[in-house]
């Protein structure tokens, strides 16, 4: 189809592409699958049929260039749980299991705070989004509140989904206002980078303190009215938080846009381990990561899906911020961006291009009572002794303790063997002497009886 890649949705001209990468492999997944099953048992493979990604049911309205007729998996998992209007997910994401809630929600629920999400519409149909969504504007053809993609749909649930009876997935945000700028996902009309840049306007002007944009610029392009976009919202004092993108299974750095605006903080995608998902693109411009895989959300109409991607991982910060703008009103976009960046679990005393400053904790972020610089820093370096923790010297020979042990063992086996020594000679002194007596009354007795044997004839 013109204008989509098996990355995800590429609308025509220089357009943002979907960080999800839902779509990219479902295909594949499902007919490594058959192919592993018939190859055990030995069924010739020459004529089997081949596998649809997605159950037709459950695939969306064509999004495709028009006179058209493919249609993209966008959004849609290979499993036929997700189906738009299906069922919730009962149990506790992994995502949201690695936080303590109560104590996290103790301090911020991000009442108050506007999060834009720009995006292919949020449908707010979903009862976890009904009283989440209050605003936004639609760039393409199609209601802001309509979501024929499903992708806008997930990003707003992982920020600010309300609580659910049934189900353990929540929103990061459970009390945030989300505004919901469709500026691509038309059925008629695709979005471009023009969109992108009109959203962006309309979220700042509508307010809204953190932007999400869980997209990018098609060929990893820079452009000039989006970022002249990007740094008006950034002076203005928002924060724009990006994905970093899903191109970096090699490992090699490029960079990404908007991600890789100045101001804007790039998220890369972490899995369980808290790594790097292998995915998720690398480069000096990413600034933090966030759970990326088998992240539930909510989609159209009702129900839940699983979906990988930095697409998720975005939001999943984005929440985060949110929380803190509520804490801490007064914080510039900076230095909230800091205190994630900041609290971020890490291997090392500062950043890398995998992870940035690491994967962000979301408890530490609120727990943390100082008042963050504009950017972040290295940690110090760990002096011995620090901490309460004395090392251990390290030397070539013995301690004076292990002398000391070392004596104390050669004077007590030397002590036993002495008193083994003087046991034995006394025994030994003892049978020699039994011994003696015993030899002296033989040879008395044999001379006694050999003058007995003399006789008087002589």
């Amino acid at each position: 189809m013109k204008g989509l890649d098996v990355k995800g949705l590429n609308v025509k001209d220089r357009t943002a592409r979907s960080r999800s990468r839902i779509g990219r492999n479902s295909g594949t997944r499902a007919l490594q699958r058959v192919l592993g099953v018939l190859a055990v048992t030995g069924v010739c493979l020459a004529s089997a049929p081949p596998v649809s990604a997605t159950p037709a049911a459950s695939r969306p309205t064509d999004t495709g260039a028009p006179g058209s007729d493919e249609s993209p998996d966008f959004g849609l998992a290979d499993s036929t749980e997700c189906v738009f209007g299906g069922d919730v997910i009962k149990s506790t994401p992994w995502s949201l299991q690695r936080i303590l809630l109560d104590q996290l929600w103790a301090q911020a629920k991000g009442k108050g705070v506007k999060v834009g999400v720009i995006d292919t519409g949020v449908d707010a149909s979903n009862q976890q989004l009904r009283s989440a969504v209050a605003g936004g504007k639609t760039f393409v053809d199609g209601a802001a509140d309509k979501d024929i993609e499903g992708h806008g749909t997930r990003v707003a649930g992982i920020i600010a989904a309300r609580p659910l009876k049934g189900t353990g997935f929540v929103g990061i945000a459970p009390e945030a206002t989300v505004l919901s700028y469709r500026y691509t996902g038309g059925k008629e009309k695709q979005g471009n980078s023009g969109t992108m840049t009109s959203a962006i306007k309309a979220a700042v002007a509508a307010g809204a303190k953190i932007i999400n944009i869980s997209s990018d610029t098609a060929n990893r392009k820079d452009n000039g009215p989006l970022r002249d976009a990007v740094a008006a919202a950034v002076a203005s004092g928002a924060l724009i938080i990006a994905a970093a993108g899903n191109d970096g299974a090699d490992g090699k750095s490029a960079d990404t846009y908007p991600a890789s605006y100045p101001g804007v903080l790039a998220v890369a995608a972490s899995d369980r381990n808290d790594e790097r998902a292998f995915f998720s693109q690398a480069g000096d411009f990413v600034d933090v990561a966030a759970p990326g895989v088998g992240m539930v959300s909510t989609v159209p109409t009702d129900g839940q899906c699983t979906a990988d991607g930095t697409s998720f991982a975005a939001p999943y910060v984005a929440g985060v911020a949110a929380l803190l703008k509520e804490k801490y009103p007064d914080w510039s976009a900076a230095q909230i961006a800091t205190r994630i960046q900041e609290t971020a679990q890490r291997p090392g005393r500062g950043p890398n291009r995998y992870i940035g400053w690491g994967v962000v904790d979301p408890v530490a972020a609120l727990s943390d009572g100082s008042t963050p610089a504009e950017s972040p820093k290295p940690d110090p370096p760990v002096e011995a002794g620090s901490g309460g923790v004395v090392p251990m010297a390290v030397t070539m020979g013995e301690t004076e303790a292990e002398r000391e042990r070392r004596v104390a063992i050669y004077v007590l086996g030397t002590g036993l063997a002495l008193a083994l020594v003087v046991a034995g000679s006394g025994v030994a002194v003892r049978d020699w002497r039994s011994r003696r007596v015993a030899t002296s009354g033989r040879s008395g007795a044999s001379g006694r009886s050999g003058r007995a044997g003399q006789g008087p004839g002589r």
